[in-house]
């Protein structure tokens, strides 16, 4: 099933959270954060990873602006955290495109997302729930679209996602008892950065 919450919704992130506490049941998740920096309506991903650190900093959040994970490496990361973190249930936030009047919409769905698939790229499913900001319309020059999207409404969504995401985290009565996490252990991007 997928919803779909308005940025201008001041509940939207009380939505998500529900929507979260119905998939996850209280399990502390980590956070997939998938997209780039070197474009505006790419950074959805990486904006909601560094405002999640910001907020909720004893989560497990792989991808900020500081170091972006992008499509193509999703496929590392997946096997990453299977290795890593073999019993969290994973959040996975990207970017997407759709039709016109759906920009600036978010979309949860409880099946994950599949990274690249706006640009026709095969890189498999990630996350056990999936929430897309739709950044920029489908179109053959959606890749121009991208660049020239507004930052005011990818980070308005970004906000929505990350305050959504931190409210159900701290609802779960279990959080409150870990304090900070144990050391984190790196992922390896593609420029080595770790």
């Amino acid at each position: 099933m997928e919803y779909t919450f308005h940025p201008h919704n001041s509940l939207a992130p009380l939505g998500m959270a529900q929507i979260l506490r119905r998939n996850l049941q209280g399990r502390i998740p980590v956070i997939a954060c998938v997209g780039s920096d070197l474009s505006i309506g790419d950074s959805l991903g990486p904006l909601v990873g560094s405002m999640i650190k910001q907020q909720c900093a004893a989560l497990f959040v792989y991808g900020t602006l500081a170091n972006p994970v992008t499509a193509k490496e999703v496929v590392y990361l997946r096997e990453f955290i299977a290795e890593t973190h073999p019993h969290s249930p994973v959040v996975a936030v990207d970017a997407a495109v759709g039709a016109k009047d759906e920009v600036g919409l978010i979309r949860i769905g409880e099946q994950g997302i599949l990274p690249g698939s706006g640009a026709q790229k095969k890189l498999g499913r990630i996350g056990d729930v999936g929430i897309l900001g739709i950044a920029a319309e489908r179109s053959p020059m959606q890749a121009a679209l991208l660049h020239l999207t507004r930052l005011g409404g990818i980070y308005r969504m970004a906000q929505l996602i990350a305050a959504g995401i931190c409210a159900y985290v701290q609802g779960c009565a279990h959080f409150s008892a870990i304090g900070e996490a144990p050391t984190k252990r790196a992922f390896p991007t593609a420029s080595g950065q770790m």
